[in-house]
This record gives C-alpha cells, structure tokens and sequence, in this order.
C-alpha cells in the first residue's frame, strides 16, 4: 500500500517485485511459499532451478533454493545470493511507501533483510535477459535458516558452492558498502556442578552454582574487547525455592572476532574463568564450544575487491570497505571454498518494527549487481 499515489509508470519494476516479496510470509521454518514464488520467477527469466532437500535437517519446509543462468560469454562464474527467511515478527507484512521510504505499517518488520537482495537479484537478471546483456554464467543461491543461524548454509552441499565469487546481497548501510572482514564465532554452553543444602540451617555444607557463574561472569572480560574483537554472556539459567543452596546453574554466551587468533585466545580466557570460579566455589563445571562460522578478509587489492571497485564506478557508486562484527551466508560459503563478500543493500533499522529501505537503494543495488556481472566477463 501507499500514501502518496504513484501512476504504474513512476514505479520500478524493482520496487514492485520488493512489495510483492514482502507481502509473502517466510518467517525462518515457513520459507516454501516464498521460494516457489522466487522460483517462478527464475525460471521465466530462463534459469533452471531446483531446491536441494535439505529442510528437515534445518526445520524448514523448504530447501536451499538453486538457479543457474546460463549466461552468454565466458568469464569468472558469479554467484548472487541471499536468504529466504526474515525474522519475526515478520507475518502479513502491509509495506507502506512514502518520501521515497518503503516502511512496514508498524506492528512487523518490513522484511527487507533479506528481500530487498532477492529483488535486486530478480531484476538484475531479467534487465539481462530482457536486454541481451552480454554476462558468464550466473549461480542463484537463496538459502533458509538464516535467521535461525545460518543453518541453510550450513547444509548446503559444496558442489552447489561452485563458482569463483559469491556476492551475498545482506549487509545493512549505504549501497556501494562492502564487508572487507568478518569474524570467527565460537558459542558456549556450559554447565556449573554445586552441591545442595539446607539455606537457614546448615548453609555451609552447600556449594553454591549460582556464585560460581556469578564470579565466572565477573572473572571475564566482556563487551567490546577492541575495534574487532567483543564476548558476551547471553543466558544464565538456576535456582529454586530460597531455602535451598542451588546445585547447578547453566550459562550460554559468546565470543567473536575478525582475527582468528584473538578469538581462540579470548574462547580459552572464557573458559579459564569459568573453571576457575568453580574451582574456587568447591565445584565443577563442564563447558561445550562450538564453533559457529569462521571469519574472513579481503584486502583491497584482492581481485574480487577490484572487480567490485570497478562495478561500483560503473554503477555510480563510491566504494565503502568496512569491517562487521555480525556473520553471514558469506562465512559459511567462504569457509566451503567460495569465496564470498558481502554487500550493502541500504536497509536501516532491520530487525525492528522501525525498519526500511529507500526505493532509491532498490534501484541502485540492482543497477550494481548488473556491473558485477558485466565486469565478470572480463575479469
């Protein structure tokens, strides 16, 4: 919908195909209804397209989605992608345009994390297929789960990695931004081991879990640790009636950083504390870390960084490298081989009912993803 009218000439094809995506629920789990749309859409632009059979070990009720376009020269085969799902509460999303802005009407986000980057997607292959641009081959991946942690790509099979460079449309800021870094992410569970006892009567003879993560917490270093580098503690979970000196108490919580070595340096740091503060409260703790993505670095004279420098001069766009403390598909794709940036799509504000994106963003992300692939012929 619209307050301000806007004669079927004054609206890009782009915004159209974003107002029609975001009106289709795909809450992370629920991504069907709105991969077959993607798909029929790919496929009247000439693709081939199937999805893989991933959903049941990702608790979705779709599978990776994966196009290919034939393309009509040789060159570096792109890989354009992004994710199916949004987040809650993302269901019978009503867009509202106006000022140039595309809002939610207010109670749901707006979805344009990440449908703002199948849109640009969508019309950047039909603008090559309805022009007879001259571009390589072009893989389409539109992944699931990826709200819920990456799990779509996770499970992506490596053969459906192939390719020389993956452009994933799922950055916030500005359109012409590039992810240059990411960060390795490890998570942790962990588990503190008391003993019980009466509070008012014989306190002594009890061995408290909760003081222990309490001073385990306090033993770390968390927050922003440096310009790349942050740790956190997310959950901590114990207790029962006061009466009683509680006997376990679990804990959850996180560390990232751009440089791999800084974040195994502050995972055992993490750890340390916790089995120190046990130690020192007369228990135990058992501590699980797993790693969630690995980070990555493009430095500006990387060829993929060139290529993208040149298509965003070819689109307009002045070039920003930034550094994220966040992950995305790209990790995943990365770590299986391909090598994978991120771009920014112009969406603010994602993740909350606050959220939107200019249309100008919209017309301008697909005008770079056309350079991307034009360039990609010479490259």
């Amino acid at each position: 919908m619209s307050d301000e009218p806007m004669s079927p000439q004054s609206v890009p094809r782009v915004l159209a195909t974003f107002l029609e995506a975001v009106r289709i629920d795909s809450p992370s789990g629920e991504e069907a209804a709105f991969g077959a749309w993607c798909a029929d859409r790919l496929r009247a632009l000439g693709c081939s397209v199937r999805f893989d059979e991933t959903g049941p070990l990702c608790g979705s009720d779709s599978g990776n989605l994966i196009a290919e376009f034939p393309g009509s020269a040789d060159g570096m085969v792109i890989v354009l992608s992004a994710h199916l799902d949004t987040v809650q509460p993302g269901c019978g999303i009503v867009p509202v345009v106006a000022g140039g802005f595309v809002r939610s009407a207010g109670d749901t986000v707006l979805g344009s994390d990440d449908k703002a980057g199948v849109a640009a997607i969508l019309e950047a292959l039909a603008r090559v297929h309805e022009g007879g641009l001259v571009t390589p081959p072009v893989r389409v991946l539109l992944t699931t789960g990826e709200e819920r942690g990456l799990q779509g790509a996770k499970v992506l099979a490596r053969e459906d990695c192939a390719g020389d460079l993956c452009v994933v449309l799922d950055a916030h800021g500005e359109v012409g931004g590039i992810v240059g870094g990411a960060p390795t992410q490890y998570t942790f569970k962990a588990e503190f081991h008391g003993l019980a006892a009466h509070a008012g009567v014989e306190p002594e003879k009890g061995r408290s879990a909760l003081v222990m993560a309490a001073r385990a917490v306090d033993g770390m270093r968390l927050g922003r640790l440096d310009a790349s580098t942050t740790a956190n503690v997310g959950f901590i979970s114990g207790g029962g009636p006061t009466n009683v000196v509680t006997a376990s108490c679990a804990m959850s919580g996180e560390c990232r950083s751009i440089d791999p070595d800084t974040a195994e340096t502050v995972r055992d740091e993490m750890s340390e504390a916790m089995r120190a503060a046990a130690r020192d409260g007369g228990g135990g703790v058992d501590i699980t870390w797993t790693l969630e993505y690995e980070g990555f670095r493009f430095p500006k004279d990387h060829p993929a960084m060139r290529l993208l420098f040149d298509a965003c001069a070819d689109a307009g766009l002045a070039p920003d490298v930034f550094d994220t403390g966040g992950g995305s598909d790209a990790n995943i794709l990365h770590a299986k081989g391909l090598p994978s940036v991120v771009l920014s799509c112009g969406m603010t504000d994602v993740h909350s009912t606050s959220e939107s994106i200019a249309v100008a963003d919209l017309v301008a992300m697909s005008d770079l993803v056309v350079a991307i692939l034009r360039r990609a012929v010479s490259a």
